[in-house]
C-alpha cells in the first residue's frame, strides 16, 4: 500500500514539473542529490538523505527513490557529504570585500613588528608620490598592546602618503605625509562624530576615529566603475568558494546596483543578494523608487542603512560610562532628529531599517528612536505591518533593553565572530561587571528572537565555519576562552544552523521561499566534507566546502 501511495504521490509530482519549468522559464535540469547527510533546519522535518530539483527549486526531500532517480537529468552522489540549506551571511560589505582582494591585506598578523614590515615590503612596490592603501590590522593579540602610529610607518613612507584601515572600518593610521595633506596638525579639532587621537605632547598620532577618517578620505582617487565591478566580481567569487549562497549588503550605493545588474546579465552573479542603501542620497533614492526584487529572487533592493555609533576596538561605540581603559564614552555619529524622518518615511514606504549600533547606550537610543517612529506611523498608515527592523551588531544591550527587542520586534543581526575577536580586549574597554551584557546571543533566542549571523566582511575574514564556530564553541579559533568570554551564551548547533539560514531569510521577508530545504523553496545548498552538527568542536575549522548550488546550479565545485 504504501509503495502504491509513493507511486501516486510521484506521478503527481511529475505532471506538474512542465508547468513550473514554463512558469519559471528557468530551462536548469532535473537534479537528484543522493547518500546525503542532509540538515533540512525544518523544524517538522530535520533530517533527510536526497533531494530532488526541478527547475532551480525543491521539489522532494526525503529517503531515496528509484522513481526520481529515473526521471532526474542528472544525479548528483554525494557518497555521505552533508548538505545544508544554503548558508547566508547576513552582514557584509561585499565591494570592500573584493577590494580588500586587490589591496594590501593586514589580517591575521599576530603582532605589530609584522604588520609594519609587511606595510614596508609593499610599499617597496609601490611609486613615490602615490596613495599607499590597506586594510585589516587589528592589535587585539599583539603582544606590544598598542595601537600602530605615524612614528611606526614614517621612515619608509616620507614620500607618498599611506592609508590602512584598522579591521573594524572604524578608525585609520595613517602617515605624517598624509596628515600634511589633509591640513591636520595638533590644532586640528575634532569632527562631530570622530576623533583625531593625539599623544601626550598634543600631536596627531596617526589615528583617525570614525568621522575623522573623511578628512583624509575625500582625498584619495575615486575608484573607476570599471574598477567597482572587478572589486564585486572578486568578492562574489570569494563567497561561493566559501559556501555562501546569499549575502546581506549593508550600505551602498545605486552605482553599485547598476553594476550589480550587470553581473547579472553577463552570467556573474554567482550568489543572492540583499541590499540596504547607504544614509544620505542613496536612501532619499530608495525612499522614493520603493522595494526592488527580481523575480528570480537574485538581488532585493530593500532597506537603508545608518549609523548610531563606532567600535568598541577603536573606542567609538557608544557606552553609558564611561570606558575602563580610556576618558571617553564613545561617539555618536546620528541624532534623533536626523534619523527619525527617515524612519518615518521608512514605515510609509515599507521600507527596512537597519542601523548599527554596538555600545549599550546606542542601542538603548536605537531602541528608543525605532519606538517612537513605530508610535508616529499607526498600521493602517504603513505598507508593511510589521517592518523587521533590524540593529546590526547589537554587542553590547543591558538586560532591559535585551526585553525592548522583543516587545518592538527588533532583529537583532549579530557577527559571532567579532565577539571571539573582541573578546581579546573587551576586558580592558568595558571592565568584567560589563562584559555580562555583550554578545548575549543565547539570551535573544531564549527571549525568542531569531536573529541573524554574519560576518561584517571584510572586517572578519567571511567565512561561514568561523561563524558557525564561534557561535557554538564562544572561543577563539586556538581554542582559548576563560570567565571573561561567558561561555553561557554559546549557542546550540541547531540554533547557530538556523542563525546562518532560516533566521537571515526571515530578516529580509524570504522565509517562505529560502533559507530551508523545504519542498517548493528555492534550491540553495551548502556542502561540506564533514558533518558540522556532529563533529567535534575542534574539527570544524577543518571541515571543506565542497559545493555551492544556487537555485539548482552549481557555482562551485572544489
Amino acid at each position: 500500500m504504501r509503495k502504491k501511495l509513493m507511486s501516486i504521490f510521484l506521478s503527481f509530482i511529475f505532471s506538474i514539473l512542465p508547468f513550473q519549468a514554463m512558469s519559471h522559464g528557468d530551462k536548469s535540469p532535473d537534479i537528484y542529490i543522493i547518500n546525503a547527510n542532509i540538515y533540512t533546519a525544518d523544524d517538522h522535518n530535520p533530517r533527510a538523505e536526497t533531494v530532488y530539483i526541478s527547475k532551480g527549486k525543491i521539489s522532494y526531500v526525503g529517503p531515496f527513490s528509484e522513481d526520481f532517480k529515473n526521471h532526474a537529468e542528472e544525479i548528483i552522489d554525494l557518497k555521505g557529504a552533508t548538505l545544508l540549506p544554503g548558508l547566508t551571511d547576513a552582514h557584509v560589505h561585499l565591494k570592500g570585500i573584493g577590494y580588500r582582494e586587490k589591496m594590501l591585506n593586514l589580517q591575521n598578523i599576530d603582532s605589530l613588528a609584522e604588520t609594519i614590515a609587511k606595510v614596508k615590503d609593499y610599499v617597496k612596490t609601490t611609486a613615490p608620490g602615490k596613495w599607499v592603501r590597506g586594510r585589516g590590522w587589528i592589535e587585539k593579540v599583539w603582544p606590544e598592546k598598542r595601537f600602530p602610529n605615524r612614528q611606526d610607518i614614517d621612515p619608509f613612507t616620507a614620500d607618498r602618503p599611506v592609508v590602512l584601515g584598522r579591521a573594524d572600518g572604524h578608525a585609520v593610521l595613517v602617515n605624517s605625509y598624509a596628515l600634511k595633506l589633509a591640513g591636520i596638525d595638533r590644532n586640528t579639532p575634532d569632527p562631530d562624530g570622530g576623533a583625531i587621537r593625539k599623544d601626550k605632547h598634543g600631536e596627531p598620532t596617526g589615528i583617525l576615529v570614525d568621522k575623522a577618517m573623511g578628512l583624509v578620505y575625500k582625498l584619495l582617487p575615486a575608484n573607476s566603475p570599471k574598477s567597482d565591478k572587478h572589486a564585486l566580481q572578486l568578492a562574489l567569487e570569494r563567497n561561493v568558494r566559501l559556501g555562501w549562497t546569499q549575502t546581506q549588503n549593508a550600505g551602498g550605493s545605486y552605482e553599485d546596483i547598476k553594476l550589480l545588474k550587470e553581473l547579472k546579465d553577463e552570467g556573474k552573479l554567482s550568489h543572492r543578494l540583499y541590499y540596504a542603501l547607504s544614509d544620505g542620497e542613496p536612501a532619499r533614492q530608495i525612499l522614493a523608487k520603493g522595494i526592488e526584487e527580481d523575480h528570480d529572487h537574485m538581488l532585493k533592493v530593500g532597506g537603508i542603512k545608518l549609523y548610531a555609533d563606532g567600535a568598541l576596538g577603536s573606542r567609538g561605540a557608544a557606552l553609558m560610562e564611561k570606558y575602563s581603559d580610556y576618558d571617553t564614552k564613545g561617539l555618536l555619529l546620528t541624532s534623533r532628529e536626523k534619523a527619525l524622518p527617515i524612519m518615518t518615511e521608512a514605515l510609509k514606504k515599507g521600507v527596512q531599517i537597519e542601523m548599527h549600533a554596538i555600545g549599550d547606550r546606542a542601542n538603548k537610543l536605537v531602541l528608543d528612536w525605532y519606538e517612537e517612529a513605530q508610535k508616529a506611523v499607526p498600521e493602517e498608515e504603513r505598507k508593511v505591518k510589521n517592518p523587521r527592523w533590524r540593529i546590526e551588531h547589537a554587542q553590547i544591550i543591558q538586560p532591559e533593553d535585551q526585553q525592548r527587542y522583543k516587545k518592538l520586534g527588533i532583529i537583532p543581526s549579530m557577527q559571532p565572530s567579532h565577539a571571539i575577536g573582541d573578546f581579546h580586549f573587551a576586558p580592558s574597554r568595558l571592565g568584567k561587571d560589563r562584559l555580562a551584557n555583550a554578545y548575549v546571543w543565547a539570551n535573544m533566542i531564549k527571549l525568542g528572537m531569531m536573529p541573524p549571523a554574519g560576518s561584517d566582511a571584510p572586517v572578519e575574514i567571511g567565512d561561514p565555519r568561523i561563524e558557525f564556530y564561534a557561535a557554538v564553541a564562544r572561543k577563539d579559533l586556538n581554542g582559548f576562552s576563560n570567565e571573561d568570554w561567558h561561555a553561557e551564551q554559546a549557542v546550540s548547533r541547531e540554533d547557530a544552523l538556523k542563525m546562518l539560514t532560516l533566521w537571515p531569510a526571515y530578516a529580509v521577508f524570504q522565509e517562505d521561499v529560502r533559507g530551508s530545504i523545504q519542498v517548493g523553496k528555492l534550491a540553495d545548498f551548502t556542502i561540506f566534507d564533514k558533518d558540522l552538527m556532529s563533529i567535534p568542536e575542534d574539527q570544524i575549522m577543518s571541515s571543506e566546502v565542497i559545493m555551492t548550488i544556487v537555485g539548482g546550479k552549481v557555482v562551485y565545485k572544489k
